[in-house]
């Protein structure tokens, strides 16, 4: 049987209070790199550490522990949340698993600070999702990650799913949230524009290799890889001084079973030469904390 490496030798921090934005098209292994921190999905190999403790063999009780620190809220604001259960009973669930507020009004009293944190009232405590709105169920989420008091919060395509009109009031609300409670965020998304507004870092993965990293300001207005170049190409901006012809990417995305040897984006890179295929091209620095792995990053 053939096996799919979907994260690929890759390295990276998220500090403390700090948005780290996970860019990229689907299938390129975003996803996976949020839920295997985690431990929603078991890593294969390599390391994964929180403020310095290894995870990756943690016993059940160290990870149900683990969890209290780091949660995550889920792209489907559909199907992620229970239909059966009622709000109330949605934000008191991670309070029981992880024993916190030990009476119905201890809880009731957490859950009601939960809604008012989302900016929603108690009057929807009795309600099924069912009855909400696709924002008003992602609010549910975010308050469901937040019940335990996380430090570390993966957001996995927050808003894809919702409305363009309720996305922006969800990355607001995220925004204040982080910054109110002193989170740290992994921010993943396909959508390179809504990362600018929230994240001070950003990740650009494509086929599971981490191609680019480095501060937003920088990410967004020299992009050192041709990848990251072309996601940036289909952003429409208001600034004339940023506006340029739309990339189009040949091809399609190769198949992560038997991907293109050297650069795995060489198959759809207007730069790319026969070396390309010769040598995985090695992060390098590019500038103050920005990384870039490409051979050609001079041309760009």
């Amino acid at each position: 049987m053939a096996h799919v490496r979907a994260v690929d030798d890759m390295s990276f921090t998220v500090d403390q209070h700090e948005v780290l934005g996970v860019a990229g098209e689907s299938g390129s292994g975003k996803s996976t790199i949020g839920r295997t921190l985690l431990r929603l999905i078991e890593p294969t190999s390599g390391e994964i550490r929180f403020r310095g403790e290894e995870l990756t063999d943690l016993e059940p009780e160290s990870l149900r522990l683990f969890r209290r620190k780091a949660q995550i809220v889920f792209q489907d604001p559909y199907g992620s949340l229970n239909p059966r259960m009622t709000v109330e009973a949605i934000l008191s669930e991670p309070l029981r698993i992880q024993g916190l507020c030990g009476s119905d009004a201890e809880r009731r009293q957490r859950v009601a600070e939960l809604l008012e944190m989302v900016s929603m009232s108690t009057s929807y405590m009795r309600r099924k999702p069912a009855s909400l709105s696709g924002g008003q169920r992602q609010r549910i989420g975010i308050a469901r990650a937040l019940a335990v008091g996380p430090e570390f919060v993966v957001t996995d395509e927050p808003v894809s799913a919702l409305d363009v009109s309720i996305q922006a009031q969800i990355i607001n609300l995220l925004d204040d949230l982080k910054r109110r409670l002193g989170l740290s965020l992994l921010f993943i998304s396909h959508d390179i524009a809504v990362m600018e507004y929230i994240s001070d870092r950003i990740a650009v993965v494509y086929l599971g290799k981490l191609m680019e990293i480095g501060p937003t300001s920088a990410i967004c207005s020299k992009p050192r890889h041709p990848y990251t170049e072309a996601l940036l190409s289909a952003v429409p901006s208001p600034d004339a001084g940023r506006k340029g012809k739309r990339i189009v990417l040949e091809g399609d995305v190769p198949n992560a079973i038997d991907p293109p040897s050297g650069c795995v984006f060489r198959t759809r890179c207007r730069y790319a030469v026969a070396a390309c295929a010769q040598v995985v091209p090695p992060l390098r620095e590019v500038g103050p904390g920005h990384l870039a792995g490409c051979i050609r990053d001079d041309i760009l």
